[in-house]
């Protein structure tokens, strides 16, 4: 079987070279991403692996139709870049990575959590300028604090799991209620979520329903010495709303791993007129943590995002269903 393997990771070579030695299949690797360019590339091939965050062009859908493929396979938790009609109506089976590692999504939230919870980004900022002193800057510990987790799947488990090891009290609001969760957190809805949590981390996936989800109105509602977590989507936070809240002493900080416009600048080198106005107002501020998009970069992690997503297009091709298919 030959598979077409998009935008390739140096860190991801050695897991794709094993995978390769361990079953016997051919892997293409390239550095490009999935576009109506590169789509015909996929000529010759039985199937494609894909890993990005701009949205797929349309002609990409009719392209590898064309040219027999049957799946598409994402090797990352979103799929918000797949329009899953057009997929649908060219007879693409998507799939993604749903469960890669967990933890390491997590573990990145909850070390930026305690980053701004201890404020550390204030003493960064006092230190620059050879400002020792600790005054002003009194934290607290984790114990005394309530965590809302909104999105209690694997990743917001994980999370709500280690918070709840350090003897945080946690909330989570999902339509689904797992009940090996019930140890590690209370299930609420999300107005008292938003209103009583000290710590609030997001962890859904982007559609419709969600896009904005964190609102100035979901703003409102939170504790001023509350502070914001998002390691999942960018695009379910309103970013005017969140910098004009912060700045309005609304919220007490904010981890972003991810942001609504960081596909024009994210994973690459840029310059400085290339970033968004929006990025450089909250790097400025010392109670704003921002990393690009890399909660998941993980040996774990990429090891399993690579195995699992090459396993899944290998059954699909094999017409097996794949064991994680998305429509």
């Amino acid at each position: 079987m030959k598979i077409l393997m998009y935008s390739i990771l140096d860190t991801e070579r050695p897991y794709v070279e094993a995978w390769v030695n361990k079953t016997g299949h051919q892997v293409k690797m390239v550095e490009e991403g999935l576009n109506k360019e590169t789509a015909k590339w996929a000529a010759g091939f039985d199937g494609i692996d894909f890993q990005q965050t701009n949205d797929l062009d349309p002609e990409v859908y009719a392209t590898l139709e064309g040219l027999g493929i049957k799946q598409l396979t994402a090797r990352m938790v979103g799929f918000d870049m797949i329009d899953l009609k057009q997929a649908a109506d060219h007879h693409l089976l998507v799939t993604n990575v749903p469960a890669y590692s967990p933890r390491a999504i997590a573990e990145m939230g909850l070390t930026q959590a305690l980053r701004l919870v201890r404020k550390l980004g204030y003493y960064d900022q006092r230190m620059d300028n050879y400002d020792f002193r600790w005054v002003g800057l009194e934290s607290t510990e984790i114990y005394n604090l309530t965590v809302g987790v909104i999105g209690a799947g694997h990743i917001g488990g994980a999370t709500a799991r280690l918070y709840s090891a350090l003897g945080a009290n946690v909330l989570a609001t999902d339509p689904v209620h797992h009940a090996e969760l019930e140890a590690d957190l209370t299930y609420v809805d999300l107005e008292t979520l938003l209103r009583e949590a000290d710590i609030v981390t997001i962890h859904t996936p982007l559609n419709e329903e969600t896009a904005n989800l964190l609102d100035r109105t979901a703003f409102a509602k939170m504790k001023d010495s509350a502070y914001l977590i998002n390691m999942a989507r960018g695009g379910l936070v309103d970013t005017a709303a969140l910098i004009e809240a912060l700045q309005n002493h609304q919220l007490a900080g904010a981890a972003l791993d991810t942001l609504a416009d960081e596909t024009g600048y994210f994973e690459r080198q840029a310059s400085r007129e290339e970033v968004s106005e929006s990025y450089l107002t909250l790097r400025a501020m010392p109670n704003v943590l921002i990393s690009p998009h890399s909660a998941f970069f993980t040996d774990t992690a990429i090891k399993n995002i690579v195995e699992i997503g090459l396993d899944d297009v290998v059954r699909i091709v094999n017409g097996k269903r794949p064991l994680y298919p998305v429509n």
